[in-house]
């Protein structure tokens, strides 16, 4: 499109300057300027040159012309925004509450072109008899790099470059000079980075294919007919762990390619990356690649290039895969949708399974949510009709789940055993190591949580209005504690004797991976160990390094955190230990009991996922939970019952929803006066819209107060209806520019996944 202005949004994240400038277009830039484009521009009073990214091209001027600057130029490199990322962007502002540009900046997940890698080819011009003649003739002139060069290509006609300056030591120069002579010509061809692991490529078979089940079978040609009849919907497919659902995405995404169109593949953590790149690639070759923050911004930008020219069909990879600039998208997929790292941490907080329903709205894709604990808030759609539920509920092979013990650590005190393995786990440990099979161990959170329980009855200290677990707060200059709520700011003194049993056993557990690591060297000394935490993963293949020492049985077991029962497939797994399920059990958050239920189920689907049976033991202080109970039995639905009620009664989301205000400030009091003032504000908006049944809780400290000399505030607010939350949000957000408070000072977050 052409035209005289251009509608631009700066690189500036503020209220004030979050709406379109514009701009005149200069005459020799006419018909280069297009929409999404990267532009520099004059801005304020200074004329500073800054970016913006073009939002509309127009022939109609918004001021008087006269006074409308220049654009300056296009960013050399710079990464176009194409409408519908733009359309994707203003969704997330609105729903959100953040700058269009750092919407912009979210579905733009590479922001500059690299410069493409150019591979150089040496290619003898003359047949390999003329070219030994010339080496002669050479070394008669003393020309020994030119008769080198020569005696090499009469054997081979076509060498690298980099191989004939390196190991044949022959300068640029002379290739330059032979090129005049007309003896050789040098070929330069742009090639991409390769983003897969080295070794994926290895035993690549083509068109490999399982034969599915009628169960898979018939959620493929279901969702296929919809396809093909142009009905776009989101499907849920809750599968037990082993059930096939993987060969069920691979199926769907090959119809979806057979229809000309192409597929995007979420998976929550970078350490599943590599099974599931390996078999993607087994099925479908080089129209594979992946998309992850691990990968150097060469690699990424050659990934974004390669998806927008069309070369690819199929991009996988965690949330930020989820903007590949797809021109065919037909089909997103997200496995293990239930998984709380599709949620961003950072502005704007977007959730990657709505967004991903927005952007198959806008490109007429279907979305596919797979997992075999799914999100309450996916259940509660499929079960109220909103998407369409599938179930998968045998193993594949035909095997059984494993069988599932449940410990219960109170009795193991009182039988005098203080150590982190029960003495079930420690005989059957045992006995997989006699039989040369082998074992998962998984602590439920790295380090320590900050709950106080009593390991003696059981008893957890629990908030009295929000139903949560109080947290220990320990302070540094005072041999004092204090137990928070994190949601409503109550407050009580730590106790040393459990208020129920009277036990002096009353305290945090703590305990890591490193300490169970030593343990184990201690407990069972010819056992080979693997640990697989945020410490021994810091290196970019230290993920593939682990897991494929543990595939090959190069260790007896391996130890973690949640990053090792996700999704992994280990033939000789038949024990898993779950060491300390409480930990995520009573974790301050409304969202504890569920995130609990998940890992535990996930934990135990590790075991006896081939012809060999599998054994799971559940170390609790509380196996009378609800939660160990249903997980225990890998029972979903009796566990969603059960949670449904609790949320429903305590207004927590999906039975209702909630946004948190995280009001930031690098002064203490200016903070807490802030965050007073958001609170009254919002409380003087809901009674004027007479919106009685919304609640409003706080505002309290966050549960860290202070990081990097920012102080946090919180406050929550519910209501069933998750517009009146927008509309609130809008309001407030108007609020903060009139008091021209620094908009970055204030974080909305709409049905957190963390507590704060």
């Amino acid at each position: 499109m052409t035209g005289r202005f251009a509608n631009i949004i700066v690189d500036i994240s503020h209220e004030k300057v979050d709406r379109p400038f514009q701009y005149r277009i200069p005459d020799d830039l006419k018909t280069q300027i297009a929409v999404g484009m990267a532009v520099m521009i004059p801005f304020g009073m200074g004329n500073k040159l800054i970016k913006g990214y073009v939002m509309e091209i127009t022939d109609k001027a918004e001021y008087d012309e006269n006074k409308l600057k220049y654009i300056d130029s296009i960013v050399k490199g710079g990464i176009s925004a194409k409408n519908d990322s733009i359309q994707l962007a203003g969704w997330i502002k609105n729903n959100y509450g953040s700058t269009m540009i750092s919407a912009l900046k979210t579905v733009l997940p590479v922001k500059q072109k690299r410069k493409q890698i150019v591979k150089k080819t040496v290619i003898c011009k003359v047949d390999s008899q003329t070219a030994l003649q010339k080496a002669e003739v050479f070394d008669q002139k003393h020309q020994t790099a030119k008769a080198r060069l020569m005696r090499a290509l009469s054997k081979q006609s076509a060498l690298p470059q980099l191989l004939v300056t390196g190991k044949l030591n022959i300068t640029v120069q002379t290739i330059h000079a032979l090129e005049k002579e007309e003896l050789i010509e040098v070929q330069a061809e742009d090639i991409y980075r390769n983003a897969l692991p080295e070794n994926i490529e290895k035993g690549w078979q083509k068109n490999q294919k399982k034969y599915l089940s009628v169960s898979q079978n018939h959620i493929v040609d279901s969702i296929i007919k919809d396809f093909r009849e142009g009905i776009r919907r989101t499907y849920l497919i809750h599968g037990v762990t082993g059930s096939g659902k993987t060969e069920v995405y691979m199926e769907l995404i090959d119809h979806v390619i057979a229809e000309g169109k192409q597929a995007i593949m979420l998976i929550p953590e970078i350490a599943l990356t590599y099974q599931t790149l390996m078999r993607f690639y087994q099925r479908f070759g080089d129209r594979v690649s992946v998309m992850n923050s691990r990968l150097s911004a060469g690699e990424r930008s050659d990934q974004y290039e390669r998806a927008a020219k069309g070369e690819i069909d199929i991009m996988i990879g965690p949330r930020s895969a989820l903007f590949t600039p797809f021109e065919r998208l037909g089909m997103v997929i997200i496995d293990e949708e239930h998984e709380g790292s599709y949620k961003s941490e950072n502005m704007p907080k977007y959730h990657a399974r709505e967004v991903a329903g927005a952007l198959c709205t806008i490109k007429n894709a279907a979305l596919v949510l797979g997992s075999a604990t799914p999100s309450l808030e996916s259940y509660y759609k499929a079960k109220k009709g909103e998407i369409t539920l599938f179930e998968l509920k045998e193993r594949i092979a035909g095997g059984e789940l494993a069988k599932v013990y449940v410990e219960d650590l109170r009795d193991e005190l009182r039988r005098g055993n203080r150590s982190i393995f029960s003495r079930r786990l420690h005989t059957l440990i045992e006995d997989r190591l006699k039989k040369h099979e082998q074992t998962m161990l998984f602590i439920n959170r790295r380090g320590y949580a900050g709950f106080v329980s009593c390991r003696a009855c059981g008893y957890v200290m629990m908030c009295p209005h929000c139903d949560v677990s109080l947290s220990e707060h320990t302070s540094k200059y005072q041999n004092t504690s204090r137990l928070v709520c994190h949601y409503c700011g109550y407050e009580t003194q730590s106790v040393t004797n459990c208020p129920v049993c009277g036990s002096k056993y009353i305290l945090g557990f703590r305990a890591g991976t490193q300490q169970i690591e030593e343990l184990l060297h201690k407990e069972f000394p010819s056992a080979r160990v693997l640990r697989m935490d945020a410490d021994t993963t810091k290196n970019k293949d230290s993920y593939e390094r682990i897991l494929s020492q543990f595939a090959n049985e190069e260790a007896d077991i391996l130890v973690g955190t949640q990053m090792i029962v996700k999704g992994h497939d280990f033939a000789k797994v038949t024990l898993v230990g779950i060491l300390a399920a409480d930990m995520s059990l009573h974790a301050g958050d409304y969202r504890a009991g569920e995130r609990t239920f998940q890992l535990l189920t996930q934990a135990a689907g590790r075991a006896g996922r081939s012809s060999l049976s599998g054994e799971v033991v559940i170390q609790t202080y509380q196996p009378e939970h609800y939660t160990i109970i249903h997980a225990a039995k890998q029972d979903y639905e009796g566990f969603y019952n059960a949670e449904m009620a609790y949320r429903d009664l305590m207004m927590y989301p999906p039975a209702a929803h909630m946004m948190a205000v995280l009001v930031l400030s690098d002064k203490e009091a200016i903070g807490s006066e802030h965050a007073k003032m958001l609170v009254n504000r919002a409380k003087d908006r809901i009674q004027k819209l007479n919106r009685t049944e919304t609640m409003v809780i706080g505002p309290t400290e966050a549960s860290i107060g202070k990081i990097n000399d920012v102080y946090r505030y919180i406050f929550y607010v519910k209501n069933r209806d998750y517009q009146v939350l927008v509309a609130l949000k809008d309001d407030l957000e108007h609020f903060i520019n009139k008091m021209q408070w620094n908009t970055d000072s204030v974080q909305f977050d709409f049905d957190p996944i963390n507590n704060y």
